[in-house]
């Protein structure tokens, strides 16, 4: 810092290992970085590159054991923290140094209110009781954003939305007006447009109170709208230090180069008006009955798809992008009969919309689905062979177990996956892995139409990448038609012909996604589209 002031936080040398029936896992290396105040870092890099592990070091928050620190000095406001006592750590924890975590569901107490959780901070650090507690909770709520704090206060957590609790969990770590935040992935779990209001608020916030930020993210949009200098982790070490506008515009290590080029790439299909029609809906309804009272009579419905109609072709992929809620899965599932609906739905020339599951299941074959978390979605007590051949012990219950194997090892080549891996187990797999596992899944039984439920949002950026070239290259090689399921416009743009936009259940805007992403017709479209691409977003997209 100029004028030979310290740096608010400075961390050297800092090495993480972890201890486990005898065996020493060297999380982090050797890390070195600073942060001054007012200034943001980011701190990048792909899963398990040991970033949230150096930041949970900062308030020594991991678990220890297993976790040493063989090296390293923490020296926070000139004080030393790594070996601090547990007496100091706990007047720095919350007061001078807070931290926003992830998944604001598992962090915030599902059985305590708004008001308690956050008053339980202002009591320990501030003394602050009763009304003085309660008019700083409602000005906290008020200045993140939150519409009629007073009303909150008794909400619990699973009453807020995704937006809502992440602005709680921004009102608690800023409760002490601390001096440093720790940001950890604070936007992964939400949608574009509402990750472009926290991302505001987070900067007006830090502008408003000097604070530092940490920012740790696998996410470079966000960096290059945030950051102040970018920290690049890989394989627990830092390999590249730099302003950010300097490391964008020129990256030196070849990781660097690899996390700034991994952005899906390519063109989709253009649209073929010729190609033959595999799905078809026209007036899609799916609504689920509101009960109320003792005999649990209906009074009203959610109208979780209303009206919609699509149409998707041989070998052309249809995107439906939208935020959460908008009704994206419904419509997909009520598109391979997994959930009723009214309206007609035609596969292939046949009339399903009346269709039972066992009228269904000849044509199981034909559709397929891949959803977004492959590990809940693939059973852990099966290998790899179970799992893939399992559609094929029902749909071909002719083929013998030599011809099973065969094709299973054929379709785990296919997808870029070693057949000789078969007999392992989900766990023992990274989660792309994981994903390419269930989309061998869903292509062995040679599918025509393939429902794909955000199977990148899971992802880091360059493994996105490789299973978007692998879906498009699939898409060639079979002639599939595809329907994309995304809130990531970005993976959407390089794999859809054809875009639905959807909104509370009803289409927003749809036609060739090419024209779309050029020139969106509709405020709600722009917005989107806006909050996904522009590196600065505008201060109109904010408010909850």
């Amino acid at each position: 810092m100029s004028g030979g002031q310290e740096h608010l936080l400075g961390v050297k040398n800092l090495s993480v290992d972890f201890t486990q029936g005898g065996k020493v896992t060297h999380a982090v290396k050797g890390v070195s970085f600073h942060i001054n105040r007012g200034e943001t870092l980011a701190l990048v890099g792909e899963s398990g590159s040991g970033k949230s592990v150096s930041a949970l070091s900062i308030l020594r928050l991991l678990p220890y054991p297993p976790a040493s620190h063989p090296t390293g000095e923490i020296l926070f406001k000139g004080e030393e923290l790594l070996h601090a006592p547990e007496r100091k750590l706990r007047q720095v924890r919350g007061g001078d140094i807070a931290m926003i975590f992830q998944e604001p569901m598992t962090s915030l107490n599902p059985l305590h209110t708004v008001e308690k959780q956050i008053g339980e901070i202002l009591e320990v650090h501030r003394g602050l009781t009763g009304e003085a507690a309660r008019a700083r909770i409602i000005d906290l709520l008020g200045k993140v954003g939150i519409h009629e704090p007073e009303k909150r206060l008794k909400s619990y957590p699973h009453q807020l939305s995704g937006g809502q609790r992440q602005r709680v969990m921004i009102a608690m770590a800023l409760a002490n007006e601390p001096d440093l935040l720790i940001a950890d992935e604070p936007t992964t779990a939400l949608d574009v447009t509402v990750q472009a209001q926290i991302l505001q608020l987070l900067k007006r916030l830090q502008r408003e109170q000097n604070m530092a930020m940490l920012l740790i993210t696998h996410d470079l949009t966000i960096v290059r709208r945030i950051a102040n200098r970018v920290a690049v982790m890989q394989k627990g070490e830092i390999v590249e230090q730099n302003r950010t506008e300097d490391l964008f515009a020129n990256p030196r290590h070849p990781y660097t180069q690899m996390l700034l080029n991994s952005e899906p790439k390519g063109d989709p299909p253009p649209p073929d008006e010729r190609a033959p029609v595999i799905m078809e809906a026209d007036n899609l309804k799916v609504w689920f009955p509101i009960k109320r009272g003792f005999l649990r009579r209906t009074v009203g419905h959610v109208k979780a798809v209303n009206g919609v109609s699509v149409k998707i072709r041989q070998g052309q992929t249809l995107g439906v992008v939208g935020e959460s809620g908008s009704g994206k899965t419904t419509l997909g599932l009520a598109l391979l009969r997994l959930i009723s609906s009214d309206g007609p739905i035609v596969f292939m020339g046949k009339h399903i919309e009346d269709y039972d599951a066992k009228a269904m299941r000849p044509l199981r074959r034909d559709m397929q689905i891949v959803f977004q978390d492959p590990f809940g979605s693939l059973s852990p007590r099966m290998s790899i062979r179970q799992i893939v051949e399992e559609g094929l012990r029902i749909q071909s219950p002719e083929m013998t177990w030599q011809e099973r194997a065969a094709l299973v090892a054929k379709t785990l080549e296919e997808v870029g996956m070693d057949p000789a891996a078969m007999e392992r187990y989900p766990h023992e797999f990274s989660g792309g892995q994981r994903q390419r596992i269930a989309i061998a899944r869903a292509m062995v039984l040679h599918p025509r139409f393939v429902v794909l439920d955000e199977p990148t949002s899971a992802l880091d950026l360059s493994v996105q990448a490789q299973i978007v070239d692998l879906l498009r290259d699939l898409q060639k090689r079979h002639d599939l038609a595809y329907m994309f399921i995304s809130h990531d416009l970005r993976v959407v743009k390089a794999l859809a012909s054809e875009l639905l936009v959807m909104r509370l259940g009803e289409v927003v805007e749809a036609g060739p996604a090419a024209r779309i992403f050029a020139s969106p017709q509709k405020p709600y479209t722009r917005a989107l589209l806006k909050a996904a691409f522009d590196v600065e977003a505008d201060d109109e997209i904010v408010g909850d």
